[in-house]
């Protein structure tokens, strides 16, 4: 019997997540897995946080939640806080903004017409009782709750490091792994350009195998290297193309927002992820805006003068991504498809939403590659394509005049055709489900509604019925109500990881 043979290149929360995909699904005698993971390379350790789609995949890995917030120093996300986005003389203490987890009321169009009739409302508050948890510090559920359950829609913040660890630990003891520490040094090609074999250091000397999974971050050993494909260069669109990282000591008595913070400065913005013991903090910013010494002042600005005093690196972002995600019988994954930056945690969205994808059309024979690689290709295309999008929303909506990186991200060069098309349509009509017709848009109506009007976006008020208008107060009248038993019911964060230390959570 023969027997397809996979390989995985890179450990990290990429190779291992998407390793996890794939056996849970595939997992046969006719399948074997192999993850080779360099001993020499660290974690990048900077996606840090990631979004609700988290649960669905972590629950079907059989992954305990309690183990998770107890091995990766996990807490909870319900939303990110925009700080400093719009001109503050302007907007004064409506410069700051929630894109919460929990989607709007189900009645979106009436709370939106209000709205927009009423601009200097704020937009979160008014739609969603979420808001007021993350202004209490409280948590999404209480420790009753049935793991991977709330009372709100949450996403974790996490040690990748520690995350990529208990990944590993899941699946190898599920399933028959071959776990091999070593460098990929070279690849050998058949004629046709697949990919015959890899040359391992260490003293194990070539290796072949049917299907390889890039996941070798940075290097992109195999889909750069090996193969040459190109990155698709969009630092036209997004322009910060460095970050520093750092991680400030927390005390474990301290509060513990439920949610990322992110705070706008001259030429990009400064991240913020409290985890139970520490705080991740990095300023994003463009060098061609700000040298490198000025941004650290910034951030040692930010962090009250500390910044000598804690390990500090800078990191350098190609920003983009592969021209083509797979080719032949190779595919990348994680990093080595591509890099945004980390505004709304896209890199291990991304990672999470290929992998499953992969792993329902993954291939066990090698006849049906080309097929696969066609519709892999031009799904996770068109995924890139709206990210890309989304994450220059953020940017153009901006009034800001203070400094040119403002300025330049509202020149019309740098606007996607598509995100300048739905703005327009936007400017008469408020964003609509029937606006985000495919599976991978990855974001939806909500999160533009969110973004856009957090920052004040002007789309055409319409006229609201009697009947509407009584139904809007109703709407108003339950919204209030259920916001003051939910903030009542619920725990402060602190409190609930706490708890889920002591205790665990209860099994489903």
């Amino acid at each position: 019997m023969s027997t397809f043979s996979i390989a995985i290149i890179g450990g990290g929360t990429a190779g291992w997540l998407v390793l996890n995909h794939i056996a849970h699904s595939v997992w046969s005698d006719k399948v074997s897995l192999t993850l080779i993971e360099s001993p020499d390379i660290p974690s990048v350790g900077v996606g840090e946080g990631t979004v609700p789609s988290i649960r669905k995949s972590l629950q079907s890995f059989g992954i305990s939640e309690t183990d998770l917030i107890r091995r990766c120093d996990a807490t909870f996300k319900q939303s990110i806080q925009f700080v400093n986005w719009l001109d503050a003389n302007r907007h004064g203490r409506l410069n700051q903004y929630h894109h919460l987890f929990d989607a709007p009321n189900a009645t979106w169009e009436p709370l939106i017409q209000h709205y927009l009739a009423e601009p200097e409302l704020d937009f979160a508050h008014l739609v969603s009782a979420q808001a007021s948890l993350c202004d209490e510090l409280k948590g999404p559920k209480n420790i009753t709750m049935a793991e991977y359950q709330g009372a709100s829609s949450y996403a974790y913040h996490l040690n990748a490091a520690k995350f990529a660890q208990l990944l590993a630990d899941n699946v190898k003891s599920k399933f028959k792994i071959e776990h091999v520490r070593a460098n990929v040094v070279d690849a050998s090609l058949f004629a046709n350009g697949y990919i015959r074999s890899l040359h391992l250091d260490q003293g194990i000397g070539e290796q072949a195998f049917d299907f390889y999974v890039d996941c070798s971050g940075f290097e992109s050993v195999l889909i750069s290297k090996t193969l040459n494909v190109p990155l698709v260069d969009v630092s036209d669109t997004l322009l910060v193309n460095k970050a520093i990282v750092t991680q400030v000591p927390t005390s474990l008595d301290s509060e513990i927002p439920p949610y990322t913070k992110a705070t706008a400065h001259q030429a990009g913005w400064i991240w913020d992820i409290a985890l139970t013991e520490r705080r991740g903090v990095g300023f994003v910013y463009s060098d061609n805006h700000l040298d490198n010494e000025q941004a650290a002042q910034k951030l040692d600005r930010y962090l009250q003068g500390k910044l000598a005093d804690l390990p500090h690196r800078t990191i350098d972002m190609k920003v983009g991504f592969r021209q083509q995600f797979w080719k032949n019988n190779c595919v990348a994954m994680g990093l080595a498809q591509g890099f945004l930056e980390p505004i709304e945690a896209t890199s291990i969205l991304l990672t999470d939403m290929a992998g499953e994808y992969l792993a329902q059309r993954l291939p066990t024979a090698t006849n049906a590659l080309p097929m696969l690689q066609k519709r892999f290709n031009d799904t996770m295309s068109y995924a890139w394509e709206r990210v890309v999008e989304f994450a220059k929303l953020h940017y153009l909506l901006s009034d800001r005049e203070d400094s040119a990186f403002w300025k330049d991200n509202r020149a019309a060069h740098s606007i996607p055709d598509e995100l300048a098309s739905r703005l327009a349509l936007w400017q008469q009509y408020p964003p609509s489900t029937q606006d985000f017709f495919s599976r991978y848009e990855v974001f939806n109506a909500e999160n533009y509604l969110y973004v856009m009007y957090g920052m004040k976006f002007k789309s055409k008020p319409g006229s609201l019925s009697i009947e509407q208008r009584r139904h809007l107060v109703n709407i108003q009248e339950q919204l209030e109500t259920y916001r003051q038993q939910l903030v009542k019911a619920m725990p402060s964060h602190r409190e609930l990881i706490n708890k889920i230390h002591q205790y665990g959570l209860q099994k489903q």
